[in-house]
This record gives C-alpha cells, structure tokens and sequence, in this order.
C-alpha cells in the first residue's frame, strides 16, 4: 500500500467522539503512524479517555509515534485544526462542530477526513416479508443505537402500516436494558439484555426532553418503554439509562424529525408516494447507510440510487463493517477523504503528482 508513497508534511490530528474508541480511532491512528506519520488525537470529552491512554501508552513503550491530548474542543481546536504544522485533519462527531472544522480546513487547503452525524433511514415500500423485520429490529438497537451506522428512522408506505406495526411492535417490546450483573442470588444466570445504559446520565435527559417536546408538538407516542421492566443492582444509579421510544410523525420544529438522536429512540413517518417516500429517507441531506424493504428487485435498483446514502441495503441493514467495501457517507454526513482499506493509507499519504484520494468532493463521482 506503500509503494510510491510517502508521509504527509506534518502530523495527522485526530477528533473522534467517544463510542468505538479502539476499532474506529486507535485503528486509524496506528495506520497513520504506521505509514509513516507522527500522530496526535484529542480525547473524547464523554469517555474512553482510560481506554485510549492504555493504547496509546502501549504504542509509545513500541516507539510507534502517538500522541494523546486531553480538554475541551475550545481549548484544542486551534491547535489541532488550525495550525499549519498539521498535515491533515480526521474529524468523527456531530455536524456543527464537524461544519467548523470543515470551513477551517477548506480556508487552510488541509487534508481532511470528516465523519459527521447522519439520520440513517430503512424505507418500507411494497412489501410483505414483515416476519423478517420482526427478527432484525431488536438487532438494530444493539449499543442502545449510539452508533453512527444505527437506524432511528423508519419511512413506511401509509397502506402498509397496520403489517408494520403488527411486525415492530412485538419486537420492540421485547427489548430489555438494564445491568449484566444484576441477579438476585449468585448461582443465577445472567439476565438477557439488549444494551445498558448511554453514554451518561446528561445525554439520557437531553433525548427524554427531545421526546417529551416532539410529543408535546403532535408526535404520536407508539412505543414507551419503563425502567420497571429492566434488570438492576439494588439501589444502583439508572439515570443515564432510557428505555426504547418509539413516536410515529416527528414533527418538523422537533430535532427528532432531521437529526440523528444517537441513542434508542426511534421514529416513523408515512408516505404515500416514491417521491415522498426519497424525500423522507433523505431528509437529513446525506447518511452513511440506508435500507429499503421492497419485495421487487428492480423497484430497488431503481429508488436506491436516489437514497443520500452511502451504502444501501436491499432489505437488510447495512455497516461500516462491511469490509469488501470503502466507507464514507454523502452530502453534509461526509466531507473529504473516504477511508476503508487501502484508502485509509491513500487519504494519509502523498502519491503522484495531482492525486487526490476518492471521496465526498463536488467533483467526485462514486461509480467512477
């Protein structure tokens, strides 16, 4: 991957959001350091700062070249982002801070790399297999859906809603969140859970009073699950727990409807028309991935293209970790470098004269 290839001029600088901290940025930073660059990275501000500072520790005792900051992104952007000793920039977070660093990085000409937050939508358009949706929704709530690939929104054809719902809800239900540990004597088995808490109790609240206030705005509430049917240690802290919602028609002022809420809540809303139906599945201008659940194979490779989404599936869900494939995303979910395999070396180094490694750029086409 290497071959005719050289270091950038300057460190790569790295800013990730807290989930996934070993698989998405301790992998990138070792590739960066590995193809020959010093490497720095900001600590999440949420978390992972115990797990990052083992890694990175193991990797200096090696010699290999990576540096660990930690304060807030007020503190550090300047110097992470701005400085021109920076060789290029990898950026994994929310949109606002990602459309900052992306307007410093296009002012400074800077390599860049830019996963930002998409609402990753799965469409239902005429279609009947609703048994096997049943078997994937709980899947799709693993990590309590703080995870930029999760699926919080479903975009379901209004004549298919009654098989929809008798499909999801059952399912739905069914999830349980609670403590691993949590038996009542020692020699039980574990209990069965789905995922446990968020990130922490702050983020918890913040989506309960998103849901409260898109109720309040007209959103219909399909599903509200209680802490009483979770698994707890006596007398343990759930603040930072919260319970699968499910609210049908988001209305547009609540954030609900165009962002992505990063945690289990999940909303519906029902077209009647294709062009409905793409406008609803993009109505965060981009994502990473999609799904749409259709029982005719050319109705899919018809809409599918249409769908701002990265990867579409073809009903199943889709991931980052499909690895016969490069990852990015479209429009304001991506800016810059796609990485995946050989690319994630591409977007680090200097090739020949006038390259530019494939990615979300105006003039890149994706099947080129």
């Amino acid at each position: 991957m290497l071959d005719g290839r050289s270091p950038l001029a300057g460190p790569v600088s790295n800013i990730a959001s807290w989930n996934y901290p070993m698989s998405v940025l301790v992998h990138a930073m070792l590739v960066q350091a590995l193809a020959g660059n010093a490497v720095i990275a900001k600590a999440p501000t949420d978390g992972g700062v115990a797990c990052l500072t083992l890694a990175c520790a193991l990797a200096a005792r090696e010699g290999v070249p990576l540096t660990l900051v930690s304060g807030s992104g007020g503190e550090l952007s300047e110097a992470l982002v701005r400085s021109p000793e920076i060789g290029c920039v990898s950026f994994v977070g929310g949109r606002d801070t990602g459309a900052r660093i992306a307007t410093a990085v296009a002012d400074l000409g800077k390599r860049h790399i830019l996963e930002q937050e998409g609402l990753n939508t799965w469409g239902v358009w005429n279609y009947t297999d609703f048994s096997a949706l049943t078997a994937v929704v709980p899947k799709l709530f693993d990590y309590g859906k703080q995870r930029c690939t999760a699926y919080p929104r479903f975009v379901v054809q209004r004549e298919s809603f009654a098989d929809f719902l008798a499909a999801y809800l059952p399912a739905v239900r069914s999830i349980r969140t609670g403590h691993p540990l949590a038996v009542e004597h020692p020699d039980d088995p574990l209990p069965t859970l789905d995922f446990g808490p968020l990130i922490n109790a702050a983020k918890a609240k913040e989506l309960a009073d998103q849901v409260a206030e898109a109720i309040d705005r007209g959103a219909v509430p399909l599903h509200r699950g209680t802490l009483a049917d979770g698994r707890f240690l006596p007398g343990q802290d759930t603040s930072a727990y919260l319970p699968p919602v499910t609210l049908l028609n988001p209305p547009p002022s609540s954030p609900l409807h165009h962002a992505e809420p990063f945690g289990p809540v999940d909303t519906i809303v029902l077209v009647d028309t294709e062009a409905e139906l793409l406008a609803a599945m993009n109505a965060s201008g981009g994502a990473l991935v999609a799904t749409l659940s259709t029982d005719d194979p050319a109705t899919f490779r018809r809409l599918a293209p249409q769908i701002r989404a990265f990867k579409t599936g073809h009903n199943k869900p889709r991931s980052r970790g499909d690895r016969d494939e490069l990852f990015g995303g479209f429009g304001a979910s991506w800016r810059g470098a796609f990485v995946g395999g050989e690319l994630l070396v591409r977007a680090v180094t200097e090739g020949p004269a006038g390259e530019r490694p494939p990615g979300n750029f105006p003039d890149y086409q994706l099947n080129a």
